[in-house]
């Protein structure tokens, strides 16, 4: 049987892609410390005699070693996001000393290795839609958001120099927005998570910056296909991949698509918040963020297939599950 080491597993993508690869016939074991991730993503693998769960650090090289024995192909997920208020000392770190600890892990296993990084290394590009070979333009470290670019830029490099020298197929696959049941309800989850639990709860919307600015936003399902299809794949060792859907909205449409789709009326109300106002401190924003999908098309014959009002509209039946007893508790 073949298997899988699924790094952050309790967390929102990989989750899901533990429950896709164990409905494929895998042995996965799954690594989590529950710094973020919620255990309860993964009730229905918990009860798949294939699966099993190992809370441990990715940091820790020790701990890491002894949740695995065999393993056939590491998917690497595990990772801290843009430290939109805290500081970003765990975001470099973890990001980095995970992204070794997994790939020596792999190495020592002479196992595939498979990456997460995030569309967020294009950075303030203006050139859209990005295609993978594309600048990475990202502004000055003074600004603390870009530490997560910065990592999984660092990341990236590594995972590439590192696997050719130990002699393992890589790939390094950049995701862009994913959404959907299981997202955290903060703005780890994105602006669609912190959008819908304003709504439900018929508060103010909070957007960050004037609300022009545009994204892609890929529903989970499709995000975890297309990770799936680069680990099944013999086709794109050393390779960079864009994983997302190419519809582009605007934040501000964004924020009214939902509005809509929650059921409510008239217009929504909307409070702007100027950049340097989100955590008192300095902050930049990415214009426009859509990828080009060519390349994964072409290598995995993958591409996004569920419309955005669609998984949205899914996305806001499980959130409104979790928000309603809150609010009927407040």
């Amino acid at each position: 049987m073949r298997k899988l080491l699924i790094t952050g597993a309790a967390g929102f993508l990989a989750s899901h892609l533990v429950d896709l690869m164990l409905s494929r016939g895998y042995d996965v074991t799954g690594v989590d410390d529950l710094s973020h991730g919620n255990v309860q993503n993964l009730d229905g693998a918990l009860r798949d005699s294939r699966f099993h769960f190992c809370q441990a650090d990715v940091c820790d090289m020790s701990a890491l070693r002894h949740c695995v024995d065999k393993v056939d192909t590491v998917i690497h997920l595990a990772a801290y996001k843009i430290p939109r208020y805290g500081t970003a000392t765990k975001t470099l770190l973890v990001n980095s000393q995970g992204t070794m600890n997994a790939l020596q892990l792999a190495c020592e296993k002479s196992a595939k290795f498979v990456i997460t990084s995030t569309s967020d290394v294009y950075g303030k590009n203006p050139n859209v839609p990005f295609s993978e070979d594309a600048d990475s333009v990202l502004g000055s470290p003074t600004v603390g958001r870009w530490a997560y670019a910065t990592s999984k830029r660092y990341d990236e490099h590594l995972v590439l120099a590192m696997a050719e020298d130990c002699g393992i197929y890589t790939t390094v696959l950049r995701i862009f927005g994913s959404y959907g049941p299981r997202q955290n309800l903060s703005w780890w989850g994105g602006p669609q998570s912190v959008f819908i639990d304003a709504i439900l709860r018929d508060e103010v919307i909070p957007i960050h910056g004037d609300g022009q600015q545009t994204r892609s936003f890929t529903f989970v399902s499709d995000t975890v296909r297309g990770i799936a299809a680069a680990a099944e794949s013999s086709n794109c060792n050393q390779e960079i991949i864009n994983i997302g859907a190419n519809e582009e909205v605007s934040i501000l449409d964004l924020a009214s698509r939902i509005y809509r789709m929650c059921g409510k009326s008239g217009s929504p109300a909307i409070k702007l918040i100027p950049y340097d106002e989100i955590a008192n401190r300095k902050y930049e924003d990415v214009r426009r963020r859509i990828p080009d999908t060519r390349k994964a098309k072409e290598l995995l014959n993958f591409e996004a297939k569920i419309p955005l009002e669609q998984g949205l509209l899914e996305t806001i039946a499980w959130q409104r599950q979790w928000i309603t007893p809150l609010v009927q508790a407040d």
